[in-house]
């Protein structure tokens, strides 16, 4: 085939309807995909800065336990060693402030772990969405290569379904 003839067929193909809706249709899909790639980085991340909050309560807590302890101890030594002191008040004063400021930081910190698992949901939803997406594409530049319509029909259901599993994650 001379380079004319070539020529020719790129633009006999080029004209084709079939290959412009795919080709138009894969550009659609492929802004979507970018959509939801997007999003679900995003969820991504949210999860994981809601992890490392999680984590820095839950050391917070960790520390007023600690400190929790130590004003108890403090508190039980006085009582043996000097039992009318008045600094006895003030270390079970301090014990029982400790020990509810730990558990309003657990508290805390376990809300920080529901909003992880949330966005991790959802990041998860947006990455299965991206599969389809992805395979939309796939079967759309197969439908252009084979001339079969059945895989630019499965690649648009494909990236339906990535759709409306993307969409689903706002309710996962």
């Amino acid at each position: 085939m001379s380079a004319h003839e070539e020529v020719e067929e790129h633009i006999e193909h080029a004209h084709n309807p079939f290959d412009r809706t795919v080709a138009g249709t894969m550009a659609i899909i492929a802004a979507l995909l970018a959509v939801v790639s997007v999003l679900a980085q995003h969820f991504n991340t949210e999860k994981l800065l809601a992890q490392g909050l999680a984590s820095d309560k839950w050391a917070y807590s960790q520390a007023k336990d600690i400190r929790h302890y130590v004003a108890a101890a403090t508190r039980d030594s006085l009582k043996d060693l000097r039992p009318g002191s008045a600094t006895i008040a003030t270390y079970d004063e301090d014990a029982k402030k400790y020990k509810a400021q730990a558990a309003q930081i657990q508290e805390q910190a376990q809300d920080l772990e529901k909003e992880r698992d949330a966005n991790g949901r959802k990041a998860d939803r947006f990455h299965f969405g991206e599969v389809f997406l992805e395979v939309a594409i796939v079967l759309s530049s197969l439908s252009i290569l084979t001339k079969r319509k059945p895989f630019f029909l499965a690649g648009v259901l494909a990236a339906v379904a990535g759709v409306v599993i993307g969409a689903t994650a706002y309710w996962a």
